[in-house]
């Protein structure tokens, strides 16, 4: 697991470090040297363009092993473009994207799955008339042994649900039945539902998309400890969220992407709350040595951060 810890219980602001009174002082860089430990993903200088539009304008990327790395942005940040861009949805332009180290050049989503690429999106993808078992193997479905299986192409229902009792107690996900439908569970199980198919395929990368936007207090907490164990089973986690709180809960680093590229990759523990969002915003802008420069004196103030 990655040496930055996630930060304090939801909902309050993890304090500041005393050297946070002087910019700079042991903060982490916003364009951080190439990192020692080889990234699981990683991305140099993507670019996709529409036209005259530019979604991604030489974006970097890091994702390291056993981490949870949440991806924030204000809409139109390109940060979607991004996501699409490292699990194969769309082709980038210009630029390399390396897999363990490895470049790889992925020809659509289903490429990406196959390097071990899972993603959760925020409508979960899961078919509510279908029981768990069937979600769980959707796409991947368990054929009967002989000719029931070849010719008559028959699942083995017993062995995808066996199979998905044991993925959902590995990650200690509790449901009445494994034989139950979708449709039935709420919305926090039929989160877990798809964040347990997507460890159980998930060789290298978990993607998840705003998993707790649609849900309630309870249930959001339930998800994020659902994250601390995906990421304790040693399968780093990339977060797109606008949840703040459940960002700093959570997150071992912060990358915060604007205007089609990385504006910086941060540490939670080293920036407040309202510091990250005015680095978001464009009011505050990250040196080199991990500071910060108000850029926009009244986004800054509306962001709660004052030049000192």
């Amino acid at each position: 697991m990655n040496d930055s810890a996630a930060a304090g219980p939801a909902g309050q602001q993890p304090p500041k470090r005393q050297d946070d009174e002087h910019p700079g002082a042991g903060r982490t860089s916003a364009e951080p040297a190439e990192p020692q430990v080889t990234p699981v993903l990683s991305a140099r200088g993507l670019v996709k363009r529409y036209g005259h539009v530019t979604a991604i304008d030489g974006a970097d990327f890091d994702l390291l092993p056993g981490e949870v790395l949440a991806v924030i942005g204000d809409n139109g940040a390109g940060k979607t473009s991004l996501i699409k861009a490292l699990t194969g949805a769309l082709v980038p332009d210009e630029g390399e994207i390396r897999l363990h180290g490895e470049p790889i050049r992925f020809a659509g989503p289903l490429d990406a799955r196959q390097h071990g690429i899972e993603t959760v999106y925020q409508d979960l993808a899961v078919a509510p008339s279908m029981d768990i078992a069937a979600n769980m193997f959707l796409g991947r479905e368990i054929r009967r042994a002989g000719p029931l299986g070849t010719v008559f192409r028959m699942l083995d229902k017993k062995a995808m649900r066996r199979e998905s009792a044991e993925y959902m107690s590995e990650l200690g996900i509790r449901l009445g039945s494994i034989g139950q439908t979708v449709e039935t569970l709420s919305g926090g199980q039929r989160q877990a539902v798809a964040v347990a198919r997507a460890v159980a395929w998930a060789r290298s990368v978990v993607v998840m998309d705003e998993p707790t936007a649609a849900l309630g207090v309870k249930e959001s907490a339930q998800v994020l400890d659902l994250i601390r164990r995906v990421r304790d089973k040693g399968v780093p986690v990339i977060l797109i969220s606008h949840n703040m709180p459940h960002v700093f809960e959570i997150a071992d680093r912060i990358h915060v992407h604007r205007l089609g590229r990385r504006a910086a990759l941060i540490d939670p523990r080293d920036y407040t709350m309202p510091e990250v969002v005015a680095i978001m915003t464009g009011a505050l802008s990250v040196t080199a040595d991990g500071g910060t420069v108000v850029a926009d004196d009244d986004a800054a103030a509306a962001a709660g951060v004052r030049r000192s």
